[in-house]
């Protein structure tokens, strides 16, 4: 996970032949180090075609998901474990380096209430399980916290830190997305210090999770921080432009959040690239 990827709902949100094949020329076309793969169906996924396409590009991945509500690993962690499972083993079969995302439960679960001690209980029981699972695949195991509009379990790098130390896997590692810490955090740098610890991974993602640069996002200090840390992860864009229904509804995403993907690669990527390169992370 370093360099520059894109997470694939810029083009697609299906991991079919032809979304797959889609998905990969246009990464490769616009430069990009890494493909981020919206795994939310593992049952559907061609592992092997997948990772035919990936080699043939020399592209490497990182797959991520949210949980369906009824494997929610708060209410139902064997479900959450034995959904987990099948998951890492395709993202094992399609070469990725990482299964992330809201791995701890579903994008759109809010109970009304802060979570339970139970509920906080199930779910680090779910992750030691899958964390277990994917170290035997050797891949790395992420956790993002989302903002409070999209789950009521885990918002902030700090609670994020707090469940990896908890479960105590040495594979876990902390995914944060921008989109989500202009929300939560008190200024994304202290986002990004609270989990520096366990930052491998983040989220390029405006404030209307539209183009980077035309919202409202501190990028300088985002990429400053992330300098201050000699951070060396992966750092993906994600705007979604390509989205079913049940996804847009847990996101409440409920208009257009830029023109095309081709505005958001040809304005928001050079944006990106340019901060990064401003402050020595590329």
């Amino acid at each position: 996970m370093k360099g520059f990827g894109v997470h694939t709902s810029m083009w697609t949100m299906s991991w079919d032949a032809e979304g797959a094949a889609r998905a990969i020329a246009a990464a490769q076309a616009s430069g990009m180090d890494f493909i981020e793969i919206a795994l939310l169906d593992p049952a559907s996924t061609d592992a092997a075609l997948g990772r035919r396409l990936l080699e043939q590009a020399a592209l490497p991945a990182v797959c991520s998901l949210g949980l369906p509500e009824p494997v929610w690993a708060s209410t139902n962690p064997e479900g959450a474990v034995d959904f987990l499972t099948l998951a890492i083993e395709k993202a094992a079969g399609l070469g990725a380096e990482a299964l992330t995302g809201v791995t701890y439960g579903g994008i759109g679960e809010r109970s009304g209430l802060p979570p339970t001690e139970a509920e906080l209980d199930n779910v680090a029981r779910a992750l030691e399980a899958a964390a277990k699972v994917a170290q035997r695949h050797g891949l790395a195991f992420g956790i993002e916290p989302v903002n409070r509009y999209e789950t009521h379990l885990i918002n902030t790098a700090a609670q994020g830190v707090a469940m990896i130390e908890r479960v105590g896997a040495g594979n876990m590692f902390l995914h944060l997305d921008t989109y989500h810490m202009n929300i939560e955090e008190k200024g994304a740098g202290n986002g990004i210090l609270h989990g520096r610890e366990h930052l491998r991974y983040i989220h390029l993602s405006e404030s209307d999770r539209g183009t980077p640069g035309a919202g409202t996002c501190d990028w300088d200090e985002i990429f400053a921080t992330l300098a201050a840390i000699d951070f060396d992860g992966g750092l993906a864009m994600e705007s979604f432009i390509n989205m079913p229904p049940e996804i847009a509804y847990g996101l409440s995403v409920w208009r257009p959040v830029a023109d095309s993907a081709e505005a958001v690669i040809g304005q928001g990527l050079p944006f990106l690239k340019g901060k990064a390169a401003q402050y020595g992370l590329i």
